[in-house]
């Protein structure tokens, strides 16, 4: 991934965001779509992929691996699957640039190869912690290294004959629940994992559509291993986290009225709906419909008062990749925003407690971190330099920051935010942000 240069945002107060805005495709899905299409039986076709830099890194891994396929095309890939058993030894490590869904869920897989691999990423990607899915897979029989730290990169030994398990899940966390799933294509005996609050569901939903039995009690998800994937179609809707930028945008600048089209609303990805609309925002569902294996609506949202609130605790799995955004959301509201029981965003590509803190406090918000969260109190937000640390969504949310800010706000380190959102600051400048980019090497 070619991050050697470096990217300004510089961000100037704008008045409102209006109009009608397709954002990309989720990007849960497009990793999911590449994977389970590469170990089908049959040629998979994909419309409205992702074409970040995260999932090319996916496709480039299979690619890697002997799966033959079309690269994206507008928003279009086939795929020629090989079958559960079809991939081949890669001659070189796999570089995942900065994607940390493409290692945890390929720990999975590739635990249940014949051959060893290598796996590893970016300067970001080799900072994150891989223990939570090392762990559960060496007892499913797995031989995996680390570092001494339990970070990437990440040497997996082949030919291993996995176990299938019932693991409870200490956090709750849709990737470690999706790579066990999938090393539990490849075990012996059913594989049942049990997660302490739901998350997204993008897997369980995919292989079912790709004709795989998937069982679900409650928080409790099992699959059989020994079965096998046949190939389908997959339409990808657009990706609600890549959404939740505007909606807080244009729940926060005053005269905004801003229609998204056809974003995926699955309801273990909805918190960002719930939390914006428990501080008062006035947001619409429309064209409520199924387009593939998830449910999708436009959404409209029009400018409110957004009043700060006690972000219940039910709600922070289903808006975990949100918070830096709803950070922003309870900067520009009245009174206090509290956050507990978000202790996973200390791991994510930042520990985006401590850097969304600093950069509120540099533009003039009281914002404390706790060990689990943050307390924020609403005011006004002046100009500064926010340092993003390499992490595409505080890039992206302290761009939003601007529509209540005074002053221009210029955001370091942004070169990341093609990973998830390639075409943010066209589609910013389209629903009225004034954004430039400014790069040097």
């Amino acid at each position: 991934m070619n991050t050697s240069f470096t990217q300004q945002f510089v961000v100037n107060p704008s008045r409102n965001l209006q109009g009608t805005l397709r954002v990309p495709g989720d990007k849960s899905i497009s990793h999911r779509a590449i994977m389970l299409g590469a170990l089908a039986e049959g040629t998979t076709q994909i419309n409205g992929f992702l074409e970040g830099e995260d999932t090319k890194a996916t496709l480039q891994a299979f690619e890697n691996m002997g799966v033959s396929i079309d690269r994206p095309h507008q928003g279009q890939v086939t795929l020629e699957g090989v079958g559960l058993h079809g991939l081949h030894a890669p001659d070189r490590p796999l570089d995942l640039g900065n994607s940390g869904t493409s290692m945890r869920l390929l720990s999975g897989l590739m635990a249940g190869q014949a051959f060893s691999v290598e796996m590893g990423g970016d300067i970001y990607l080799s900072r994150r912690p891989m223990r939570r899915v090392t762990d559960p897979l060496t007892i499913m029989g797995a031989q995996i290294e680390t570092n001494e730290k339990g970070t990437p990169p990440l040497k997996i030994q082949g030919g291993q004959r996995l176990q299938g398990i019932d693991y409870t899940m200490p956090i709750a966390s849709a990737q470690v629940k999706s790579c066990l799933l999938l090393a539990g294509l490849y075990a012996k005996g059913t594989t049942c994992v049990i997660e302490p609050a739901f998350t997204r569901d993008h897997t369980e939903r995919m292989l079912r559509g790709f004709g795989y039995s998937v069982k679900q009690e409650g928080q409790r998800v099992c699959l059989q291993g020994g079965g096998h994937l046949q190939a389908t179609a997959i339409d990808v809707p657009a990706d609600i986290s890549s959404a939740a930028f505007f909606m807080v945008g244009a729940s926060i600048a005053q005269g905004s009225d801003l229609l998204l089209e056809q974003v995926g609303i699955n309801p273990t990805r909805t918190g960002i709906i719930n939390i914006l609309r428990q501080m008062g925002a006035d947001i619409s569902l429309h064209n409520q419909r199924d387009v593939g294996f998830e449910p999708v609506a436009d959404i409209q949202i029009r400018a409110s008062h957004l009043q700060g609130i006690d972000i219940p605790k039910e709600q922070v799995p289903l808006a975990i990749d949100e918070f830096p955004v709803l950070f922003i959301a309870a900067a520009c509201a009245e009174g206090k925003t509290v956050l507990t029981g978000a202790k996973e965003l200390r791991v994510k590509e930042s520990d985006r407690i401590s850097v969304m803190a600093e950069g509120l406090r540099t533009l003039g918000i009281e914002a404390i971190p706790t060990p689990d969260g943050m307390v924020i109190h609403g005011g006004q937000l002046n100009g500064g330099v926010i340092k993003s640390h390499g992490d595409h969504r505080i890039a992206m949310a302290f761009t939003i920051a601007s529509l209540c800010a005074k002053e221009t706000i210029i955001i370091e380190e942004c070169a990341n935010v093609a990973t998830s959102f390639p075409n943010f600051v066209n589609l910013a400048q389209t629903a009225g942000i004034d954004i430039q980019l400014k790069k040097s090497t």
